[in-house]
């Protein structure tokens, strides 16, 4: 009665196991498919290691994609690193394009840190107003009387601050 109940639940997961595979696989295929069909030159496209410009030519045969990254510089790569298509909605999400342009937005996050922090009450453990200490304001003592016990520490200077 138990092997039989095994059995089944073995049978039952292999099932779904296989059914998983042939969906994701779909799901794949229809994917690329879709990309295919929207790769077509003049668009502006992304590859597998993160070079945006903009699709020349494309060739079945020899499985080779020109992109112009910038005016002049074309970059020739294996078709199948062709990422995705890059639309406006995409680009649109706040997302910076280039290092230049994620500078800049670090850049302006950091400028509202600093006026936010100029501006704001300080946190616990920090001074409310900074105080400025003088070297005329401090006294060094050192000691006067050596001693002569080799197991004795050796004295270090101390520094007090004087009360006005």
């Amino acid at each position: 009665m138990n092997d039989t109940i095994l059995n089944i639940a073995l049978v039952v997961v292999l099932a779904m196991f296989v059914f998983y595979a042939f969906r994701n696989s779909r799901k794949t295929k229809a994917k690329q498919a879709e990309l295919k069909s929207q790769i077509v030159p003049g668009v502006e496209v992304m590859t597998n290691f993160g070079l945006f410009g903009t699709l020349i030519s494309v060739d079945e045969i020899s499985n080779v994609a020109e992109i112009e990254t910038s005016p002049g510089n074309i970059v020739r790569v294996h078709r199948q690193t062709l990422a995705k298509v890059v639309t406006e909605t995409e680009a649109a999400e706040g997302q910076p394009r280039s290092v230049e342009e994620a500078m800049e937005i670090a850049n302006r996050e950091a400028e509202a840190r600093e006026r936010a922090a100029s501006g704001a009450t300080p946190e616990f453990g920090e001074l409310a107003e900074p105080t400025a200490t003088h070297a005329s304001d401090e006294i060094f003592i050192e000691p006067t009387t050596p001693t002569t016990d080799p197991a004795a520490k050796p004295a270090t200077p101390t520094s007090k601050k004087v009360d006005e």
